[in-house]
C-alpha cells in the first residue's frame, strides 16, 4: 500500500549472519554485502542532480556509488555506455534512475549483476515502447508545450535535433518546489537530449524479470499519474508516493536513499 509523502512499509530485516572466530572462540556479526549503487540521470540535466544530498548520504552510509554521465543520444547508445560502466563493477548492483534514465536502466538492466531497479520520477517503458509513448499514453502530461528544438550537425555531415526545456518553463515543468538558487543552477546546467532518444523504442525491459521500486511524484506535470499507476501495476513495483515535483533527487534526497536502503535489504534477504 503506498504511503503519501513517505516510504512503503519496510520488509523484515534479513537474519544476522555469524562466523566463528577460531582464535578467540567467539561469534562475529557479518553484515550482508551492500550493492554498488549506480545513479543514472535523465534528460535536460547532468550528474549534478545527485549532489543535492543523495551522493553525500550514500557515502555517509558506506555505499559504493557510481554516477553515470548519461550521453542522452539514444536508448541503445546510452544503454551500451552504461553497460560498459557496469562491466567495471564487481558484485551486486542497484540501478537508480531519474526521468529518461528509466528507459536506459530498463534497457541495460539485463546485466546479471543488476539485482534491482529504482525509478525516481522515471518512465518504465516496456520492450517496443519509447519514452514518448509513456508520456503520451494517458492525457495530463505537459511536456511538449514546454520545450525548444535545436538542430545540430555532426562532423560527418549528419544532422539531428536536440531538445531543451524553455528557461521560463523549467521551474513549472520540472522543479516547482525547488529553491530559487538551486533552480537557477539546474536551468544553467541543463544538457540537451537528442529528440530521437525520446522516440527510440526499447528492445528489452529489465523490470520484467527483476524487482523494482517506483518513487512517484504526485505533483509532476511531465508524466501523467495514470501512467505512473499503469507502469507500476504491470511491473509489480513497490510504490512510494511523494508530494514532490519531478525533481525528486533534489526535493527528497533522503527518501531516495531510504528507498535504496530498503531495496538493498530486500536484495540481501
Amino acid at each position: 500500500m503506498p504511503i503519501s509523502g513517505g516510504l512503503a512499509p519496510r520488509r523484515r530485516q534479513p537474519p544476522v549472519l555469524y562466523a566463528q572466530d577460531a582464535s578467540k572462540g567467539i561469534s562475529v556479526d557479518i553484515e550482508p554485502a551492500k550493492p554498488t549503487v549506480v545513479l543514472v540521470h535523465g534528460a535536460v540535466e547532468d550528474s549534478s542532480l545527485w549532489t543535492h544530498g543523495v551522493i553525500q548520504r550514500l557515502q555517509r552510509d558506506s555505499y559504493a556509488t557510481k554516477v553515470f554521465s548519461n550521453p542522452l543520444r539514444g536508448v541503445a547508445h546510452d544503454a551500451a555506455y552504461l553497460r560498459s560502466l557496469l562491466d567495471t563493477i564487481e558484485g551486486p548492483i542497484l540501478l537508480v534512475s531519474h526521468a529518461y534514465g528509466g528507459a536506459v536502466i530498463s534497457q541495460a538492466g539485463d546485466d546479471p549483476k543488476v539485482k534491482g531497479l529504482i525509478y525516481a520520477g522515471s518512465p518504465m517503458p516496456a520492450a517496443g515502447e519509447s519514452t514518448n509513448d509513456c508520456l503520451e499514453r494517458f492525457p495530463g502530461g505537459d511536456f511538449a508545450a514546454s520545450v525548444d528544438l535545436i538542430p545540430f550537425t555532426l562532423p560527418d555531415g549528419t544532422s539531428g535535433t536536440d531538445l531543451v526545456v524553455k528557461a521560463d518553463r523549467y521551474g513549472y515543468l520540472l522543479a516547482a518546489d525547488v529553491a530559487e538558487d538551486k533552480l537557477a543552477l539546474m536551468i544553467a546546467t541543463q544538457r540537451p537530449i537528442a529528440l530521437a532518444a525520446l522516440d527510440e523504442k526499447l528492445t528489452a525491459a529489465a523490470w520484467m524479470r527483476k524487482p523494482s521500486w517506483q518513487i512517484r511524484p504526485l505533483l509532476d506535470p511531465v508524466i501523467p499519474q495514470a501512467e505512473f499507476a499503469f507502469e507500476a501495476d504491470r511491473a509489480g513495483a513497490q510504490v512510494i508516493e511523494l508530494q514532490s515535483s519531478h525533481a525528486i533527487p533534489v526535493t527528497f534526497p533522503d527518501v531516495v536513499v531510504d528507498v535504496i536502503a530498503q531495496a538493498a535489504r530486500a536484495m540481501a534477504s
